[in-house]
């Protein structure tokens, strides 16, 4: 996976239907295929506000990469995936994963 910093990322104005139910299915399977669906666990919505994504409630808790708290996924307009989480000082930190590789790993 390539590192870049996020100021270098170009976030898209605004996400197709076929981009949102990809971003929804992207997180249900990287979420390991949940039993009770993804809309049960980590509802998401769509919000365009500063850049177009997919987020959750201040109230969803998911945990992801140890301590880190799901916030929203988007894609960039080099489609790349980006996931957005509040670390434990409530910083926001940013996982990258492109989305070519995603589809080879299918």
């Amino acid at each position: 996976m390539k590192e870049i910093t996020i100021d270098k990322l170009i976030f898209k104005d605004h996400l197709s239907m076929i981009e949102q139910y990809s971003l929804k299915d992207f997180m249900f399977k990287w979420l390991g295929s949940p039993d009770e669906g993804l809309d049960d666990l980590l509802p998401l919505k769509y919000t365009d506000q500063v850049f177009a994504k997919m987020e959750t409630t201040l109230e969803t808790k998911i945990k992801i990469h140890g301590d880190e708290t799901f916030r929203y996924v988007t894609i960039t307009e080099d489609n790349q995936i980006v996931i957005g989480g509040l670390d434990t000082n409530q910083e926001l930190k940013f996982r990258i994963v492109s989305l070519d590789e995603r589809l080879k790993s299918y």
